[in-house]
């Protein structure tokens, strides 16, 4: 039994909601894959908030059409397509992939679009290379931090060697008085 009019639209309708709220889409060939393994996917997905969906190639290029940012997805509508599209951690959705296509050896990644650009096998990959955003954060406030420890210690430095100058003059002025009343006696 086919799918109806109504059906398709409701399937365009979702798709382009989830679209409207994705960095990126990936799309991958998933032929040979059990339900089971797709579950498995969409399972190790869900944490990098990564929706996986399954449909048909002409319903996604109905969805895509329209939208500048996601026109460049119609050159990778061919065979069997599942759609990952990633909403929050891209780098965390591409290694859970990466990670998926390791363990069943089934699947392949024919490329994606981020911001309008389609992106080849090579591009996508070289994304889950980059750190991930909690990461990114991370560094820049260690950096932050290790900057305003350094100026901490250098205004701190600056009265304690104020205050050890002063010492050397008042012993030196010591010794000198000290030489100048031996000379005196």
């Amino acid at each position: 039994m086919g799918r109806t009019r109504e059906n398709k639209d409701a399937i365009i309708a979702d798709l382009k909601e989830t679209l409207s709220q994705s960095q990126l889409v990936v799309a991958i060939d998933y032929q040979g894959l059990s339900v089971a393994e797709i579950t498995d996917l969409r399972r190790r997905l869900r944490p990098t908030g990564t929706v996986c969906k399954v449909t048909k190639n002409t319903l996604m290029g109905i969805a895509v059409q329209d939208d500048e940012k996601w026109q460049p997805m119609q050159e990778f509508l061919k065979g069997s397509s599942a759609f990952l599209l990633v909403k929050e951690d891209i780098g965390g959705a591409i290694k859970a992939y990466q990670d998926f296509q390791k363990a069943t050896k089934k699947s392949e990644l024919r490329g994606g679009v981020m911001e309008g650009r389609a992106l080849n096998q090579d591009a996508v990959k070289a994304i889950a290379d980059l750190p991930s955003k909690e990461q990114l954060m991370a560094q820049i406030a260690g950096a932050l931090n290790s900057v305003t420890a350094k100026i901490a210690i250098a205004i701190n430095e600056v009265p304690s060697s104020l205050a050890r100058g002063l010492q050397a003059v008042a012993d030196k002025d010591k010794e000198n008085n000290g030489a100048a009343e031996g000379e005196a006696a």
